[in-house]
């Protein structure tokens, strides 16, 4: 036996010399001696030989190991055992030179070998044979680093598109927007638009607003519920300090079921009486809030006394059962709203959802939310344009994107105790978020960059950034499936693409594994794993008039295509996915949007209703690039169709 070994390591030992004069798959890289490993949470820490920790008849899957990367970056950190004289180290097939290498902690550049998503790093021929753990690799996670959109497969052209639609919408009456496009680990899109605050209360166009730029914050609105509760959530869930699936009595306690008030919903056929209402929050769990399928109503306006719970609409004055302000008052009159039906029966999307999430995570962590998830992914990321209540934390009004013009009256169609009246600047819109949860909630509250916040949303793509570790791999893909086959549209909190179910949001092209959220004040963030793709676009639509009495949460702004959201990803894949110049696609493209908006202008709108100047900005920017392109046809066309929309 003992000659026998002595013989496989003199062919070993031969093999290796041949492949090292001969190499196969790239060039040499030379690895660097380092006195100490650096403190990190790794991606994945894996010994050699035998990883697994186990051998059976898959003995190829004991030498090689796979982890997510992306090009142009990375480092490995190998800790060789003492005696080892010698290994032989191979990512994605370009061998190192490991001539040198010893017992010791050794670092290895792999950013000339790396590629964008899987890569394979192998190690074999650990010399002498027999050991066991002998050499230790620790794997870091990709960050985020600059980069061009020509460089990472985008045209161009498709993102000046984009831009000209949003410079013309403003000129035509819309507000300000910011975008952040992260492809492949690299920042290639980073632009802002407009002014913070685009208009007088009285509904004016204002021109000595300070211009947004792209560290301007933005009220997140819903998109908050994403990166706030959800990422806290998968955080906890990651480290095994909260299953999801445990009722909301343990985590909260009893009275979650016992203080539920005697009140049936108006339209509810047969409700449940008092007991039944109890037992059916006993078996409420924090699965069943993030998939908004605990049963809550849609509205629960804890925050007007004038609030009709069982009706669902503004009632008698004082009528509100659960009226609250302040967050201990409002914990209390979540316990008390009655569910409107029985748990997992059906999906009815309601901010009280991710209201109780948040409390459940601070009685979790000890800690307040925005402290918790501050110290947990922001500051440990480099973040330094998000967070919660801006004002209270370093930012002043100007660097924050104003939103509804007179407080939150809806141009004073609305009155309640406390309501703010005075432009919103710095401050979270939501109602419920600023009045119950004092500016810190799971559902609303969160104000950050398009670009912080698209590198944030890229931690969905690896689980985590540099040295942190934040997601498993196993705790991400159970957050983002289908909640269930006929539900595709859904994760656990998170926006699904499903099949084509998204595409307002995500565009027609994006992958049924797309995720994201969307936001009532004009904003998304999507992340398209199959493209190592994160988009984040942030508008402040609401900074403008209610479009009219009968549409008090309509505003002018929601008119323009610049706030449809689904457009920046609909054409920014044209720029991705084309094989030649996509010059003429899109401007056939632009022709089309250009007739599709005069479908949207309501009947008898004249010139300055905010439907037809989005017309007329789509005909406007078409005769400028039609012109541009010596396309006849589609000036004639434009010029036309203007002088019939400002007939």
């Amino acid at each position: 036996m003992k000659k026998l070994v002595c013989v496989l390591m003199a062919l070993m030992m031969l093999c290796t010399g041949l492949a090292e004069s001969k190499p196969e798959g790239g060039r040499f890289a030379a690895l660097e001696r380092l006195d100490a490993l650096p403190q990190a949470q790794w991606q994945y820490t894996v010994a050699f030989p035998d990883w697994k920790e186990y051998v059976d008849n898959t003995l190829a899957m004991n030498g090689m190991f796979s982890f997510r990367f992306y090009h142009g970056q990375g480092t490995l950190y190998l800790e060789a055992a003492e005696g080892v004289t010698g290994f032989n180290l191979y990512v994605n097939g370009v061998k190192f030179d490991t001539s040198a290498v010893a017992g010791g902690i050794w670092s290895a550049d792999i950013s000339a070998a790396a590629v964008d998503g899987v890569n394979t790093l192998q190690i074999t021929n650990i010399r002498p044979a027999g050991m066991g753990k002998a050499v230790t690799v620790h794997i870091p996670y990709p960050v985020v680093l600059p980069g061009d959109p020509e460089g990472e497969g985008i045209d161009p052209e498709a993102l000046r598109l984009i831009g000209d639609i949003i410079e013309s919408d403003i000129a035509h009456g819309f507000t300000s927007a910011q975008l952040a496009v992260i492809k492949n680990g690299r920042l290639v899109v980073e632009e802002a638009w407009g002014r913070v605050n685009s208009y007088n209360p009285d509904g004016t166009r204002r021109t000595d607003a300070a211009p947004v730029t792209v560290n301007t914050l933005y009220d997140l609105a819903s998109v908050t519920k994403m990166f706030s509760a959800n990422y806290a959530v998968q955080k906890l869930a990651t480290d095994g300090l909260l299953n999801v699936d445990t009722p909301i009595v343990e985590l909260l306690g009893d009275a979650f079921a016992e203080d539920t008030l005697d009140m049936a919903y108006f339209g509810v056929e047969d409700p449940p009486d008092l007991d039944t209402q109890k037992a059916w929050k006993r078996r409420v769990t924090l699965r069943d809030a993030l998939c908004h399928e605990a049963g809550f109503p849609a509205a629960a306006n804890y925050n007007d006394p004038d609030f009709d719970l069982s009706r669902q609409q503004r009632g008698l004055p004082g009528c509100n059962p659960v009226y609250a302000v302040g967050r201990e008052a409002t914990l209390k009159a979540i316990f008390q709203t009655p569910l409107m039906y029985p748990p997992r029966t059906k999906t009815l999307y309601s901010d009280v959802d991710y209201m109780l999430a948040c409390f459940v995570i601070e009685k979790v962590t000890g800690r307040r939310l925005d402290e918790y998830v501050r110290e947990t992914f922001y500051e440990p990321l480099g973040l330094e344009h998000i967070t919660f209540l801006p004002l209270e934390n370093g930012f002043a009004r100007e660097d924050c994107a104003a939103t509804e013009l007179n407080g939150t009256t809806r141009d004073n169609r609305l009155s309640f105790p406390g309501i703010r009246t005075d432009t919103v600047q710095g401050e979270v819109h939501d109602e419920r978020a600023w009045h119950c949860m004092e500016g810190v909630s799971g559902h609303a509250g969160l104000f950050a960059s398009a670009t912080d916040l698209a590198k944030l949303a890229s931690v969905m793509l690896t689980g985590g950034y540099g040295d942190c570790r934040l997601f498993s791999p196993n705790v991400m893909d159970a957050f983002t499936a289908p909640k269930a086959m006929d539900y595709g549209q859904w994760g656990l909190g998170w926006w699904r693409q499903g099949d084509l179910q998204r595409p307002w949001y995500f565009g027609t092209q994006a992958a049924t594994d797309t995720v994201g959220h969307q936001g009532w004040t004009g904003t998304m963030a999507m992340i398209d794993p199959s493209r190592e793709l994160v988009v984040v676009y942030l508008t402040n639509k609401i900074n403008s008039r209610v479009l009219s009495d009968a549409e008090i949460n309509k505003f002018v702004g929601s008119c323009f295509t610049a706030s449809s959201l689904g457009f920046v990803p609909q054409i920014l894949s044209i720029g991705m996915d084309a094989a030649g110049d996509v010059s003429a696609q899109l401007l056939d493209l632009l022709a089309d949007m250009a007739m599709e908006s005069v479908k949207l202008i309501p009947e008898g709108a004249t010139g300055d209703h905010p439907c037809v100047q989005n017309a007329l900005s789509k005909f406007e920017l078409l005769k400028a690039r039609a012109e541009a392109a010596g396309n006849a046809e589609y000036v004639a066309l434009a010029e036309a169709q203007a002088a019939l929309l400002n007939g």
